[in-house]
């Protein structure tokens, strides 16, 4: 095994990214954030190489919010801890409210999604294996969902081409400093 050694921070339109791959420590207060309209803020912690295997984002959901489209992975395993704030979990055509310091586990298959509920912001830590090697999922599969319907993310027709899942959302993530949303 080769170290890679320590990765260089370097500031980005919004924070800190990694230049390079390799280890680094960065805060996520420092680090860029995203901004995607109905999606939240979220921080990647990723640079423009994408992280190889696994995929990490910490999210911040005004009510009403979500983590994306309704969808499956049939080769992958996605894990989700809700660190504040309440949400809805939408999961295989069921629906679990969902709280502080709650975990949700999706084997490969399970489709799924969490949207922003309550009163105020929720903070959700996402973590998701990329097993191709190359940073990131195949296979995912966005189906159609009644349920996920009622709370504005499915597919209006099942699909594999994300563009099209997402083709009602500017195509474009804004690159935002934090702003104060895990105080």
């Amino acid at each position: 095994m080769v170290d890679a050694g320590e990765a260089r921070l370097v500031e980005a339109n919004g924070g800190l990214i990694p230049a390079e791959r390799g280890w680094f420590v960065v805060n996520a207060t420092e680090a860029r954030w995203k901004e995607w309209g109905p999606l939240g803020v979220y921080c990647p912690f990723e640079g423009k190489l994408p992280f190889l295997q696994v995929g990490i984002n910490l999210n911040v959901l005004q009510p009403g919010q979500s983590l994306g489209r309704y969808h499956l992975e049939p080769g992958h395993e996605e894990d989700f801890l809700v660190l504040d704030g309440e949400c809805i979990l939408n999961v295989s055509e069921q629906e679990r409210r969902l709280g502080r310091w709650d975990f949700v586990h999706c084997p490969p298959g399970v489709a799924h999604m969490i949207v922003g509920a309550g009163d105020g912001p929720s903070v959700v830590l996402a973590v998701g294996a990329r097993g191709n090697g190359k940073g990131v999922s195949q296979g995912v599969v966005y189906p159609v969902s009644e349920l996920a319907a009622r709370h504005g993310v499915s597919v209006g027709r099942e699909t594999a081409d994300p563009l099209e899942a997402y083709a009602d959302l500017p195509r474009a993530k804004k690159s935002v400093r934090y702003g104060g949303w895990l105080d």
